[in-house]
């Protein structure tokens, strides 16, 4: 895609995993979160995680970018220790908050110029045009004056998107990166990655819309009360599960106890909710 940021050059071979995650866990007193996962992700690889609500993936974005300490296990991102050499790994990745994280009195332009002065980009016509680049992508070349205080929320989004990779990241951590973007933006982000991930760039995203991790993901890993219960293409999954042809929604269902859920909401329609016409009136004349 035009106007796509290149990745910084890696340290590591080429043929070292972007990701390499083992046993790795978060407990919270007596609740665990992630429950000594482990997880190998190639470069240039896109992978999603998925899973209900509190199934971990928050968490274990959270772990992988260094915002979380882990009680246990191991995470290597782009061929470092997140805890043994913070600085050197957050170097080479880039996070994104579902609710990213920018500051409303710095407009647009400033807060990517902040960006880079936090991570040692060299400043002149170089970083210049860099930023100017990634505000056309996301469309908000002429909102850069304007202070982020008066963006809408989809236009955070896409501040926020243009932060993460104004330093050429070599892998991504994206927790529901297309949050808030209507559908164009939406696609241009999935455009993006792509590219991204042509150019060697990792990705690991999580996201609760099943058509954007069955169209953009190499592979998807489900999770469920802390742990991976299946992981692998989507084809491979289907083999797993002998549904051949199923969709995503249809393999997370299975996997998730799913079906189960649409037995219990067509049991509760069934004893008198659907038989009431739009509005809950009882159809009878006032």
């Amino acid at each position: 895609m035009s106007g796509a940021p290149a990745s910084v050059a890696t340290a590591g071979s080429a043929q070292d995993p972007a990701v390499a995650v083992l046993g790795l866990t978060k407990r919270y007193g007596n609740f665990t979160a992630v429950d000594g996962i482990d997880l190998v992700i190639a470069r240039g690889e896109i992978v999603g995680l998925l899973g209900p609500n509190g199934a971990g993936k928050t968490t274990t974005l959270r772990m992988l970018s260094g915002l979380l300490h882990p009680s246990a296990g191991t995470a290597r991102v782009a061929g470092t220790d997140i805890q043994r050499d913070p600085r050197r790994a957050k170097a080479r990745l880039g996070y994104l908050d579902e609710e990213p994280i920018v500051y409303p009195n710095l407009t647009g332009r400033e807060f990517l110029e902040f960006v880079c002065d936090l991570y040692g980009v060299p400043g002149g016509a170089e970083r210049r045009d860099r930023v100017q680049r990634l505000l056309r992508l996301f469309e908000l070349a002429d909102k850069q004056d304007e202070l982020i205080a008066g963006y809408s929320h989809g236009m955070r989004q896409k501040i926020g998107l243009a932060s993460l990779l104004v330093h050429g990241p070599e892998v991504l951590l994206l927790d529901e990166p297309t949050n808030g973007l209507d559908p164009r933006s939406a696609r241009r982000v999935k455009d993006l990655l792509q590219e991204l991930s042509r150019r060697g760039v990792t990705t690991v995203l999580s996201t609760h819309i099943l058509e954007i991790a069955e169209a953009l993901c190499d592979r998807v890993a489900i999770m469920e009360r802390g742990r991976i219960i299946a992981i692998g293409t989507l084809d491979e999954l289907r083999r797993g599960t002998d549904q051949a042809g199923a969709s995503l929604e249809d393999l997370f269902l299975t996997l998730t106890g799913g079906p189960e859920s649409r037995a219990l909401v067509d049991r509760l329609l069934g004893e008198g909710t659907a038989a009431r016409p739009v509005g809950g009136r009882s159809g009878r004349a006032p």
